[in-house]
């Protein structure tokens, strides 16, 4: 009866250990990755506007509902940014922050596909590429959404949002991911911190020339 006790103590010392081994496996697909990438040089406060002029989509799996993923970002983003003071405008009202977007769903993020959307350029160089490289350097397929804020005045890109998500389910996974906006929006503006960060980092990552 003992040794049967002991049995089933162990089976279930194991069972439990097999379950926690298994959601630090698993954590990391059901959120996916995100990153955050910002000009640690300038002044956030300034912001007071910002517009938004859609983006493109490069979707390798069955086409969805083509304003979805456009409204989904457009609502999510001007959300996060209202409850930070800013006011959405018109883009033919010079807004302090023009807002774009692009989704990819495929084993790379083809940046070509948007080209200069939106009549701005890519900002896949110069400091911009140390992150840029690091979330493009995946081999499996991901959805991958990109939010640029760019300054529309310097004409350069001033923040921008990374949301990555294995993709396991084509009907749900841009569910998934555009859940993900207010949270990689938590860290706009940059705190002081993460703008000190942000100078070290490009301190140690000089700029890199644009593809070509």
């Amino acid at each position: 009866m003992q040794e049967s006790k002991k049995r089933s103590r162990v089976s279930r010392l194991a069972a439990a250990i097999c379950l926690f081994v298994l959601t630090l496996i698993l954590a990391p697909l059901a959120t996916g990755k995100m990153n955050v990438d910002f000009d640690p040089s300038l002044d956030f406060s300034k912001y007071k506007t910002f517009a938004y002029v859609g983006g493109a989509n490069t979707l390798e799996f069955r086409q969805l509902d083509p304003n979805l993923i456009s409204d989904r970002v457009h609502a999510g983003v001007a959300q996060a940014l209202i409850a930070r003071g800013l006011r959405e405008v018109k883009p033919d009202q010079q807004p302090d922050l023009v807002v774009r977007y692009w989704a990819n769903s495929q084993s790379q993020m083809v940046s070509a596909a948007a080209g200069a959307w939106g009549g701005f350029g890519l900002f896949t160089g110069s400091y911009w590429a140390y992150t840029y490289d690091l979330m493009s350097a995946e081999t499996r397929l991901d959805a991958t959404l990109v939010i640029d804020l760019i300054d529309l005045k310097r004409k350069d890109l001033a923040w921008r949002l990374y949301v990555e998500q294995k993709i396991t389910d084509d009907d749900s996974i841009w569910g998934k991911v555009l859940g993900q906006i207010s949270k990689g929006f938590e860290s706009y503006p940059p705190s002081k911190k993460e703008i000190e960060e942000k100078r070290e980092e490009r301190a140690k990552h000089p700029p890199k020339p644009a593809a070509q």
